[in-house]
């Protein structure tokens, strides 16, 4: 099992829009950046655990978690002209973009704010906290994963 976070923008799709999804499960569509797809692509699997992250918003922070239940498959989204996330140069024959997914697993009674996370200790490597890594989905390693977890778990 890995650990991953996910950023979203709340207006855009946030944990309550998770929780209201048919089977509280939504495909994780739309990430049109190499390395994040990589991610989704090869190393996002089923079972795998995932924070979700509120971004570009008044409170940005962790405010769930989730579970990944379907791995990497290619994002349709690319192919439509009228959807948001087209992309005029993949084909079907060679698609660009991939997406995974997920089923809501728990809303945290607060958020987990991104100044509180860069404070702690135990917090160094993941790319929040790390100057030129905030990827829109990005690695979680256990220790990390277990005490932003156990912080969230902890905040009511």
């Amino acid at each position: 099992m890995k650990y991953w976070l996910f950023k979203t923008e709340p207006d855009a799709f946030s944990i309550d829009d998770l929780v209201n999804a048919p089977e509280q499960t939504e495909p994780w569509d739309g990430i049109r950046n190499y390395q994040a797809r990589n991610f989704l692509r090869d190393e996002v699997d089923v079972g795998d655990l995932v924070f979700i992250y509120h971004s570009s918003c008044k409170q940005v922070g962790i405010v769930g978690l989730a579970e990944v239940v379907k791995s990497g498959y290619v994002d349709h989204t690319q192919f439509d002209p009228e959807a948001k996330y087209y992309d005029p140069k993949s084909s079907r024959e060679k698609p660009r973009w991939y997406m995974v997914d997920i089923q809501f697993s728990q809303k945290f009674s607060q958020l987990l704010p991104l100044s509180i996370i860069k404070t702690m200790d135990d917090i160094k490597e993941i790319g929040l906290v790390k100057k030129g890594h905030r990827l829109s989905i990005m690695p979680v390693q256990k220790t990390e994963f277990e005490a932003l977890l156990s912080r969230c778990e902890n905040k009511a």
